[in-house]
């Protein structure tokens, strides 16, 4: 039988010396090609959730396991971050001096992919996501909705086995909301990915197969 994409095996996390209770006894699952919505009232620990589910923060109590097993350390985590998860955090963190199409390629360096496929796939990416006409723009010039679009192109830009994305909606007016939206949810069809999405949406959420609620 094939072991889920992603495990969290009862995480617990803590903060401010174990006085906020983030996360207690957690465990779900994702298998390849699987939708999940994360909904809850706010500090009810989704973000908390999504960094020990990339390997960003480490679980204070309990395990988590890519493939059915443990990875090692920071560098494996980093390792797979780079290769087969993608993330699209609630800030951008766009770099400020490089162009929309730049920023995306970004994420493809040290893959050994060539300059000019770097920037053929970049570019895809941003078309994909209607910004065909503002990949040579910096992000100072771009609006909040064209930044967020331009962090969910970067995320996808490797085609990656899982995608993390934490509120990935919450700029973007409703037209453009429903083409993220559509985008995301066909990545399982197309390419095999599982999705995470983290979200206070419910209408989002409902196109989950599955939701926790925490």
């Amino acid at each position: 039988m094939t072991a889920p994409l992603l495990t969290l095996d009862r995480v617990s996390r803590r903060f401010d010396d174990g006085h906020v209770v983030a996360l207690n006894d957690v465990s779900f699952q994702v298998a390849e090609g699987e939708s999940v919505a994360i909904i809850g009232r706010s500090g009810s620990g989704k973000s908390s959730l999504l960094t020990l589910a990339a390997g960003m923060d480490e679980p204070d109590a309990g395990r988590v396991l890519w493939r059915g097993a443990a990875v090692s350390g920071r560098r494996g985590w980093a390792a797979l971050r780079r290769r087969d998860i993608g993330i699209v955090f609630q800030e951008f963190f766009l770099l400020p001096t490089l162009t929309a199409v730049q920023n995306v390629a970004l994420a493809l360096m040290g893959q050994g992919i060539g300059s000019a496929e770097q920037r053929r796939r970049a570019e895809e990416a941003l078309d994909a996501l209607g910004l065909a006409e503002r990949r040579h723009h910096l992000p100072t010039t771009l609006s909040g909705g064209e930044r967020q679009r331009v962090a969910i192109a970067r995320a996808l830009v490797r085609r990656p086995a899982l995608l993390l994305a934490d509120e990935p909606t919450g700029s973007l007016d409703s037209a453009n909301a429903a083409m993220v939206a559509d985008l995301l949810f066909g990545l399982p069809r197309a390419q095999g990915a599982a999705l995470v999405i983290v979200t206070h949406n419910e209408a989002l959420a409902a196109r989950c197969p599955r939701r926790i609620r925490l």
